[in-house]
């Protein structure tokens, strides 16, 4: 049998990791570091992208109005990316994948390709599940971009220092997630969330 971390513990360390970032560092939040990673990219590509503009209060900047808000900073980011925020992005993946490695019920020895959930509903092919998880992970930044943020700036960080669009973004999210989510599995699993 699988012994994970019980879902309120779950949460509560969550949600003192959170804490911790926003104290010691500053809120939590992603989506902007899929920006800067296509800015390093398209500096790689075209390098007349981010160039030194010491009147910038970070001492870049870019012809590209996007790049160029807040006095360069999204192009000093994507200019010298180590920093804390993109760090976090790629400590995150590295999660993922150490945790996809690692997963799995220890007392069999099996390890889980895709949700039950999914396989009922769905089937069982790869291809299929690559394809709806790349689409969904697609939107899903689309969204967060559109909104100004993601579930990690909005929802997490947001909710804890009481932002309206915090509280604004979480309530649409759920509003269109769980009827999505009713539409997408129904019928498979009844009730099951494995």
């Amino acid at each position: 049998m699988n012994k994970r971390l019980p879902w309120l513990a779950g949460g509560a360390l969550l949600g003192v990791v959170t804490l911790l970032a926003v104290m010691i560092v500053k809120p939590v939040g992603v989506s902007t570091q899929f920006v800067i990673l296509d800015a390093i990219v398209w500096d790689l590509i075209s390098p007349d992208t981010i160039v030194e503009m010491p009147e910038n209060a970070k001492g870049y900047g870019s012809e590209n109005a996007y790049l160029n808000n807040g006095g360069g900073k999204y192009a000093a980011n994507a200019k010298n990316p180590l920093n804390y925020s993109f760090v976090f992005v790629i400590a995150m993946i590295a999660g993922a994948w150490l945790s996809s490695l690692f997963g799995g019920d220890k007392a069999t020895g099996t390890r889980k390709e895709m949700p039950d959930v999914w396989r009922k509903r769905f089937g069982d092919s790869k291809t299929k599940r690559y394809i709806a998880t790349f689409s969904a992970g697609f939107f899903v930044l689309f969204g967060a971009r559109l909104a100004g943020g993601c579930t990690s700036g909005h929802m997490m960080s947001g909710l804890m220092q009481t932002s309206l669009s915090g509280y604004i973004f979480t309530v649409v999210a759920f509003a269109v997630g769980v009827p999505v989510a009713i539409l997408l599995y129904r019928g498979a699993g009844k009730g099951e969330l494995s």
